[in-house]
């Protein structure tokens, strides 16, 4: 894919999963994500740090689809959620992102994020395989998720596209939850099978 296809794929997504927020009861805005401490609403407002001129001090420059053992608190942020909907619609490219960060790290958050968001609502949210598949790449390349050193010795298949990462002991499944499973959701172990499942659960452990 190109970065200007990238970049479309990564509207997409932002503009789908805006779309499941905006038809949310307020309630489910209080919902705790698949992130530790970090409520629905809180995830929606860090994925739209991408996409705001004017940053709020306090607001998380690290890929926090990166799970980390103990994350630390949302930052303070009082929009209403129909302008975290409308900021998440905004156009991305050109937009502010990190140093040294691009439509794939971009791709990462908003498909990580999406499942943090719709997985304890009990909704499903479906990824397009060959997305997966360039945010799985990413995750275990990219030396802030240290994907590729917190899981040695296994290997990684997808079942459902073209995607084989790490070499040892395989664990199979779909491109999405070897996806989570790289970014630290052990939810996905429930979707993943083979013998190195075992040692996946151990690193989740060493997680918290």
């Amino acid at each position: 894919m190109s970065r200007r296809t990238d970049w479309h794929a990564v509207g997409h997504e932002r503009s789908t999963l805006a779309d499941l927020l905006e038809g949310l009861a307020p309630s489910e805005w209080a919902v705790h994500s698949l992130c530790p401490g970090w409520r629905v609403r809180d995830v929606a407002a860090h994925l739209t740090t991408t996409t705001r001129r004017v940053r709020p001090p306090g607001l998380l420059d690290e890929p926090s689809a990166r799970l980390p053992a103990a994350p630390p608190p949302p930052p303070p942020d009082e929009r209403s959620t129909e302008q975290l909907v409308a900021d998440l619609r905004r156009p991305v490219p050109g937009a502010h992102v990190r140093p040294g960060a691009g439509a794939r790290d971009a791709l990462v958050e908003v498909l990580v994020h999406g499942q943090d968001i719709a997985r304890p609502l009990g909704l499903e949210r479906h990824v397009p395989p060959p997305l997966a598949v360039l945010a799985a790449e990413r995750v275990w390349a990219a030396k802030p998720f240290r994907a590729a050193v917190r899981y040695p010795g296994v290997r990684f298949e997808a079942d459902d596209a073209d995607l084989v990462l790490g070499d040892g002991t395989t664990v199979t499944g779909p491109a999405l939850a070897v996806l989570l499973a790289l970014t630290g959701r052990s939810v996905a172990l429930e979707e993943l099978s083979g013998h190195g499942t075992g040692l996946l659960q151990r690193a989740f452990s060493r997680l918290g």
